[in-house]
């Protein structure tokens, strides 16, 4: 989806009318407040995705000792 002048220049005129010249820049710094905060959180959930993935595989790779043979039998 690409937008052109045209489109811009209508998104910056009903701006204007919807919320007036006044309180259009508390209206953008709370938009940008509320995408930091989203790109903070979705941050926060791929980070512990991640935490969650890697020590499942520890955990599965611990479950995985063999007998130091290289032919998978299993120890115990």
């Amino acid at each position: 989806m690409h937008l052109g002048a045209g489109e811009i220049a209508l998104l910056i005129v009903l701006a204007l009318v919807l919320f007036g010249a006044k309180r259009l820049p508390q209206v953008g710094r709370a938009a940008g407040e509320a995408i930091r905060e989203f790109k903070a959180a979705f941050n926060g959930v791929s980070k512990l995705k991640d935490d969650v993935e890697t020590e499942g595989a520890r955990i599965t790779d611990a479950g995985k000792q063999t007998d130091g043979e290289g032919n998978g039998n299993k120890i115990g």
